[in-house]
């Protein structure tokens, strides 16, 4: 919780130091970092999901001849 406040502070400073300009431009960066996490994040999911129904010869130890 205090690292949450102190965060919020921290932003508040900046935010009154740099002004209201560069505010869009931060929140479209921050934006387009969460879209492309998200977008890997389901890539990764679906990866595994593929991997995981397609692959049934080999054991759970991953290469070792059963």
């Amino acid at each position: 919780m205090d690292l949450l406040v102190l965060l919020l502070i921290v932003l508040a400073v900046v935010f009154m130091i740099r002004g209201p300009k560069t505010l869009p431009k931060w929140g479209a960066a921050i934006g387009k970092g969460f879209r492309g996490a998200k977008e890997e994040a389901g890539k990764a999911q679906a990866d595994i999901q593929a991997r995981a129904s397609g692959d049934s010869t080999t054991d759970a130890g991953g290469d070792r001849p059963t």
